[in-house]
């Protein structure tokens, strides 16, 4: 089994934390999004990984590639790196991998995380994640028969006509068909909007007779902006609290600090006089002091004091003292 993951977006909606950050590393409970991403996959699988593809931005740099590739090994698959520097649609996307498209494989977007336990019917030409939602008209959902078979795919539906919403995330048990329909659409310039779109490839390999079923997740959280990621981090540490995970290193340096669970508290970091949690990721090496920190996401090396944080959002090498006077504050920087 092999994962393509695109990735090349330049995730705009999360400005600041973007600008030096491709948003599929910004860390959700102390592990980046993309490599949470494929660890849920590789589990709900359940079977060997052989191949991680990852398409790129080709200015992302080599220190986010090496990241990426360490990223696939620690799943025991190789890390393929593929760049898109033009935004040319979903289905151009994934066909930048087309070298890695072959035998069974997931495509999976980096910007959305899941909890699902289901097993992958791996006799469907193509399983497609859905979730249920309340408002199915802000989606792309699929149309479902008595057989439990998908029979159409409609995008923002603004009568009802269903409320499984598309998470992102497809299975096809044939790399090589969906290379074909990707490059079909490519060759005869089938495009919406200007762009090539996954969804085209979809209806035109349904036509042909494919089958096409859902796979249905439990949760599904989303990264695409501060205030979603912010929360999408508060439900993950509790997920892994209730898992009985161990969140705290053995590292971290607490003097007169309280923890409220869940939290993740990485490697080395120093907790002076404050109260943190629930619902914090502090990241390595960060220092915080005469401080109060709830439901927020602290990246690595900063270092937080005189503070009262709810709901933030801080990156890494970033100074935050609640008693400032001097500022110094970058583009699409925000103080609320």
């Amino acid at each position: 089994m092999k994962i393509i993951v695109p990735m090349a977006g330049r995730g705009s909606r999360l400005r600041p934390h973007t600008l030096t950050v491709p948003k599929p590393l910004i860390p959700i409970a102390g592990k980046p999004i993309v490599h949470r991403l494929v660890e849920d996959i590789a589990a709900v699988i359940n079977q060997p990984i052989s191949e991680i593809a990852f398409i790129i931005h080709k200015d992302f740099g080599k220190a986010v590639e090496t990241e990426l590739v360490a990223i696939a090994e620690k799943l025991g698959a190789s890390g393929s790196i593929y760049y898109q520097n033009e935004a040319l649609g979903t289905a151009h996307a994934i066909l930048c991998a087309k070298e890695s498209m072959s035998g069974p494989l997931v495509v999976a977007y980096a910007d959305t995380l899941f909890r699902a336990d289901f097993t992958l019917d791996q006799t469907a030409d193509s399983v497609i994640w859905v979730k249920k939602v309340d408002d199915p008209s802000a989606f792309g959902v699929v149309q479902l028969n008595e057989k439990n078979e998908i029979i159409d795919f409609v995008e923002k539906p603004k009568d009802f006509v269903s409320d499984l919403a598309i998470i992102g995330i497809y299975y096809f048990k044939s790399g090589e068909t969906l290379r074909e329909e990707l490059q079909f659409l490519l060759d005869n310039n089938v495009v919406k909007g200007g762009e090539y779109q996954l969804t085209d490839a979809l209806e035109n390999m349904k036509q042909k007779g494919m089958r096409f079923v859902p796979g249905t997740v439990d949760e599904w959280m989303d990264c695409g902006n501060k205030a979603v990621t912010v929360e999408t981090n508060s439900r993950m540490l509790q997920f892994l609290h209730d898992e009985g995970k161990d969140l705290v290193s053995s590292s971290a340096v607490l003097t007169n600090a309280t923890i409220i669970p869940p939290c993740f508290i990485g490697d080395h970091v120093v907790i002076e006089n404050s109260t943190v949690g629930p619902n914090v990721s502090v990241g390595a090496h960060t220092k915080i002091s005469n401080s109060n920190v709830k439901n927020s996401l602290i990246q690595t090396q900063s270092t937080i004091s005189n503070a009262n944080l709810d709901e933030a959002m801080i990156g890494n090498h970033a100074k935050f003292d609640g008693n400032f006077t001097k500022i110094s504050i970058g583009d699409y920087s925000v103080l609320e």
